[in-house]
């Protein structure tokens, strides 16, 4: 999913469809409310569910999210306790945490007090 929003913005597109999940719709949902994109929504097509993100750009056609990295992954999961939650350039871009209370960003792991896995940052 981070590459396709990635790539997209680099091509300059205004749309990217992808398969739907729960996760993957958490995390839009926690991208469009930070800003990195302008909408987000399930088109259903039969049996399938697509996940349909609106790019986000500005007025001189630069994308809003220009870079992220996936940082837990199958081979190395990657953990964290809360006081412990990493910043990503200096605070500018966002750390996403799966915590036991739900997926939600680094800052509002912090403020609740929630370790957990830390899954990608966003710049």
């Amino acid at each position: 999913m981070l590459t396709r929003l990635r790539n997209a913005g680099i091509a300059r597109h205004a749309k990217v469809r992808l398969p739907a999940s729960a996760i993957k719709q958490r995390l839009a949902e926690l991208l469009r409310a930070e800003g990195y994109i302008a909408a987000c929504r399930v088109v259903q097509e039969g049996v399938r569910a697509f996940l349909e993100i609106d790019l986000r750009y500005s007025a001189d056609r630069r994308p809003a999210l220009t870079g992220a990295k996936r940082i837990s992954r199958p081979g190395l999961r990657v953990y964290t306790r809360a006081h412990e939650i990493p910043r990503v350039m200096g605070g500018i871009g966002m750390a996403i945490v799966s915590t036991p209370q739900g997926v939600m960003t680094g800052q509002e792991a912090f403020r609740r007090r929630l370790g957990g896995e830390v899954v990608c940052f966003v710049w």
